[in-house]
C-alpha cells in the first residue's frame, strides 16, 4: 500500500517551539483520544502552544495540550480539555526519548498534530532550549532572508 501526500492532512503547527527551541529530532507518534476529541481535532480546535511532553512510568504523555470540547456531542461526550493524553510510540523509540531527555537542557515539544489516513497523530521533537541573543539571531536571520527574497522579486 502506498502513502500519498493526499492521505496526510495537518491540522496545526506549533511556530512558537521553533522559535524557543532548536529543534534536534522529530517523531511521530498516536494519540489515545477520548471520544469526542478525534471530532474537536479534526474541526481545528486544537491548541499546542503551551504542550510538551512528560514520561511516567516509563511511558510518554503529551500535557499542557488544549483540545476544546465538542459542541454537539452530549453531556457523556464530553471531556477535561486539558487531560494527559498518552502517546504510542515503539519501545525503542520511547526509551531513546527518556534517554536523551534526561540529558542537560533537553525537553521534548509537539510540533504539529495531523491526520494520517483518519488518525490523529503528532509529531514531537527532542528540543535543546534558546537562549535570548540565540532567538534574536534567528529573527535577524529571518529578517534577511525575507529582504534578499524581496530584492530578487523586484529584480525579475
Amino acid at each position: 500500500m502506498s502513502r500519498n501526500s493526499g492521505d496526510i492532512k495537518i491540522v496545526t503547527k506549533n511556530r512558537k517551539a521553533q522559535h524557543d527551541y532548536h529543534l534536534e529530532r522529530t517523531y511521530q507518534a498516536g494519540i489515545v483520544l477520548q471520544g469526542s476529541e478525534i471530532k474537536s481535532i479534526r474541526a481545528n480546535n486544537i491548541n499546542l502552544r503551551d504542550g510538551f511532553v512528560q514520561e511516567q512510568n516509563g511511558e510518554l504523555w503529551l500535557i499542557g495540550v488544549h483540545i476544546s470540547t465538542y459542541n454537539q456531542a452530549g453531556i457523556y461526550g464530553q471531556h477535561d480539555p486539558l487531560r494527559p493524553r498518552k502517546l504510542l510510540l515503539h519501545k525503542r523509540e520511547i526509551a531513546q526519548l527518556i534517554s536523551q531527555s534526561r540529558e542537560r537542557g533537553y525537553t521534548i515539544v509537539p510540533t504539529m498534530v495531523f491526520l494520517d489516513h483518519g488518525r490523529a497523530k503528532v509529531e514531537i521533537a527532542l528540543a535543546k532550549g534558546k537562549k535570548q541573543y540565540d532567538k534574536r539571531e534567528s529573527i535577524a536571520k529571518r529578517d534577511s532572508d525575507r529582504e534578499i527574497r524581496r530584492a530578487l522579486k523586484e529584480d525579475y
